[in-house]
């Protein structure tokens, strides 16, 4: 069971002793490598005097799996409640999935009922997470580890169904002897609200190219920003990295010719002209991802915005993270980056609405009224003025808050088009999540 990008938590019969080496697989995702694992100096819990009615092992991994979704871990249960639990036991090398429910107490460990002998667990099956059927999409909770079955107990399986079990520790007794596994199933153990938008905007499908937050240190919030950032390309850390030092860097992200390096370099740093474009034929926001994490820990933020705003003509996207929301450069990012942005992708959204309208026109008397698409509430040109109006805010603030809201109103006006548009009239598509910092 994955707790973090770098711990794992199972049986100690499962690891057997204290040092030994572990190697970590992760079967249901063949493409993220193997990694060599070890119990962490205080994660060796095989149980009192010698018993095994504890029988956990927490592993440190050699290196981090970010690209693996740790387990959600709940602490609440119900009797009689579903449970689904996957396994490799040795007749079943490509793994098997089973299904139960909750039964009694015994002690530390809850009894796992199986519907039939041929689902109760077996070898193979200790350490697996024992997980509720959730109501919706990542509803789903790991509220137990497996950790005995009725072979482990030299008890023969019986004809009768009632009497197929077998055993978990739950999460909450393991939060008793674990401290991180008691965070991480605690109110703040991950922001899942956070994690999907990070993910939504990561993709770079109709997201603008700049998002800014505020993740102050510690707790669930950040530890999400941190598991998420291995999808960037670039990571600036303020006021650990030089902006010479992010600036060579980025340079060598950007491959431009020889004769070009300093010319860049120099405009990078210091702005004045812009170097030849021969590096800009991406689209804007389609590039690679440079996150800047801490941006106001920098010794002079006020100084890397412009940089940035530079950074982002190049085709870069931009994840902007603030430790605090105190300070001036959160203003200057806002009018500098986010603006900027958040205008480009409203530009795109309203000249998708006028592209529908046209073909809206076009279309309208050839096809049956039944099969068109109803002709939007709010025209483009309406869309179009909103637009131009914003523009002339002298408040970035206020600007920005009207930004969001007109893409609200677009993200709406596309939605309701793409659901009502037939085959002869494609609908444009939209991405979830709101615009504006996470």
């Amino acid at each position: 069971m994955l707790l973090t990008q770098d711990r794992m938590l199972t049986c100690a019969h499962v690891v057997r002793e204290a040092g030994a080496r572990m190697w970590v697989e992760f079967a249901e995702n063949p493409g993220i490598p193997p990694v060599a694992a070890r119990v962490t100096p205080d994660g060796w819990l095989p149980g009192r005097d010698g018993s095994a009615r504890e029988d956990v092992a927490v592993l440190a991994l050699d290196s981090p799996r970010p690209q693996a979704a740790p387990a959600p871990l709940g602490r609440r249960m119900e009797r009689g409640g579903e449970v689904w639990i996957g396994g490799y036991s040795q007749a079943f090398d490509e793994g098997m999935w089973l299904t139960g429910r909750i039964s009694g107490l015994h002690g530390a460990w809850v009894q796992l009922d199986a519907g039939r002998n041929v689902e109760v667990v077996r070898p193979g099956f200790s350490g697996a997470a024992v997980q509720t059927r959730g109501e919706g999409p990542h509803t789903d909770r790991v509220v137990g580890l497996v950790v005995s079955w009725r072979g482990d107990l030299e008890l023969e399986l019986p004809d009768e169904n009632d009497l197929a079990f077998s055993y978990m520790i739950p999460v909450d007794r393991i939060a008793e002897l674990v401290p991180l596994v008691a965070e991480l199933s605690g109110p703040d153990g991950w922001d899942s609200g956070l994690s999907q938008r990070l993910r939504d905007w990561f993709t770079g499908v109709d997201q603008p190219a700049v998002r800014v937050g505020v993740v102050p240190h510690g707790g669930g919030r950040d530890r999400t920003l941190r598991h998420q950032l291995h999808r960037a390309h670039l990571v600036h850390r303020g006021g650990r990295t030089r902006p010479e030092e992010l600036v060579a860097t980025l340079v060598a992200q950007l491959r431009p010719p020889r004769h070009q390096r300093n010319a860049y370099r120099d405009w990078l740093l210091e702005g004045g002209d812009e170097p030849e474009r021969s590096l800009a034929g991406r689209p804007a926001g389609s590039g690679p991802v440079l996150a800047v994490i801490g941006l106001d820990e920098d010794p002079d933020p006020g100084a890397l915005v412009p940089l940035l705003a530079r950074v982002r003509t190049l085709g870069f996207r931009l994840l902007v993270i603030f430790r605090s929301g105190e300070g001036a450069a959160l203003d200057e990012v806002a009018r500098d980056l986010l603006v900027p942005a958040l205008d480009e992708r409203a530009e795109e959204l309203v000249r998708r609405t006028e592209r529908f309208e046209r073909e809206w026109a076009r279309l309208n008397g050839l096809l049956d009224s039944a099969s068109m698409a109803p002709r939007p509430e709010t025209d483009a040109a309406t869309r179009r003025r909103q637009l131009r109006a914003l523009r002339s805010l002298a408040d970035p603030r206020e600007q920005l808050s009207a930004l969001k809201q007109l893409l609200r109103e677009l993200r709406a006006d596309l939605d309701a088009r793409s659901r009502s548009a037939p085959a002869e009239l494609p609908g444009p598509r939209t991405g979830p999540g709101p615009a504006g910092g996470p």
